[in-house]
């Protein structure tokens, strides 16, 4: 991975003479090197790395289109930056205005004596197009994360609590050779109900349980959501289980280049409102994925994107009744000029356990 050379040819044209790049994730995309800490520093025919003495020696074998700069204990990274912005007759420099704080912005201001343009749309939108070879990353966390979840089905049981769930699902998806993306929500009973919750040390309760997990290999991130009920099922969690994944499909199937996220959103939404339960989807339908778990594409009643080809997504609807149910289904898909692919393989069925 190592898109310089893609972010020299968008330079052209923009109000800003370089771009600055610090945000960690935002890192990885521009160099393929992956550190705590570092920043690019861009202009149309040039790139520089600046990084300090933990990382110089394998940036410098790791890092090809940018030339690596030693930051000394001498300096701090916004005198070494702005001695070279300096140097450069920069008039102004574009940068991640979404991860830098007010506090790091200011030092900046004082250090470069340049025009600094808050450009975070500018990166996030080559961020959400991915090449083949992202994808082919992102199907690889996405195996391993349902390879891990194979594998702890068989551990569901009343006698497992929902914190112990969660362990297993992690050491299951290390132990296949990736990272967690993200801490995995396993809520079950009355706790379904919250979309985000948190495991507890409570036991696996009757009724719903939610899972929401995901791999990392290589940077890449992967999301998926299933919902199993535990005992059998009364009417109306089959009503829930069944209006959830019929919203699913019914935004999926609107997906393609071109498309307003808003009208994703939409699709889906419409299911759930007629099916009665539209006050118990309170979040939007899906996100951006790639490098982070979240990233800047959104599919809400709120959006104004437009999905572009290569963009890679979630769709996650879901029906939350306080205190008494919750559901949710998500796959990732791979946005074409035609439709889709969807990389997520677990069966939607629900599955009784």
């Amino acid at each position: 991975m190592n898109n310089i050379s893609k972010i020299q040819k968008a330079l052209h044209g923009q109000e800003f003479g370089a771009y600055l790049v610090t945000g960690a994730a935002g890192r990885l995309y521009t160099g393929g090197f992956a550190s705590s800490a570092g920043a690019y520093l861009i202009t149309p025919d040039e790139a520089f790395f600046f990084v300090d003495p933990r990382y110089v020696e394998a940036a410098r074998e790791n890092i090809s289109g940018a030339e690596v700069l030693l930051v000394t204990g001498d300096e701090t990274f916004p005198e070494k930056i702005g001695k070279f912005v300096k140097d450069k007759d920069l008039t102004s420099v574009g940068f991640e205005d979404g991860v830098v704080t007010y506090s790091v912005y200011k030092e900046w201001d004082e250090k470069f004596g340049v025009k600094l343009i808050g450009a975070q749309k500018f990166l996030s939108d080559l961020r959400n197009v991915k090449s083949r070879e992202d994808l082919e990353g992102m199907i690889k966390a996405q195996r391993i994360s349902e390879k891990a979840l194979e594998e702890v089905l068989p551990l569901i049981n009343s006698n497992i609590t929902e914190k112990e769930l969660a362990t297993e699902l992690i050491y299951r998806i290390m132990k296949n050779g990736a990272e967690k993306s993200f801490d995995p929500i396993v809520v079950s009973g009355p706790r379904s109900s919250l979309p985000h919750g948190v495991p507890t040390d409570e036991k696996i309760a009757k009724g719903f349980l939610t899972i929401d997990w995901g791999a990392k290999v290589d940077g890449w991130c992967s999301d998926t959501t299933r919902t199993f009920c535990i005992g059998q099922p009364d009417d109306e969690i089959v009503k829930i289980y069944e209006t959830v994944l019929a919203a699913q499909e019914a935004g999926i199937a609107t997906v393609k280049a071109g498309v307003s996220a808003k009208d994703v959103d939409t699709a889906a939404r419409d299911v759930i409102t007629k099916a009665g339960y539209g006050e118990y989807f309170g979040h939007g339908l899906g996100h951006g994925l790639g490098l982070e778990v979240h990233e800047a594409l959104r599919c809400s009643q709120t959006s104004t994107d437009i999905l572009p080809a290569g963009a890679t997504l979630t769709s996650e609807p879901g029906i939350y009744l306080p205190g008494r149910y919750g559901c949710r289904i998500e796959d990732t898909l791979y946005v074409t000029e035609t439709g889709y692919e969807n990389i997520t393989k677990i069966p939607k069925k629900m599955l009784i356990i």
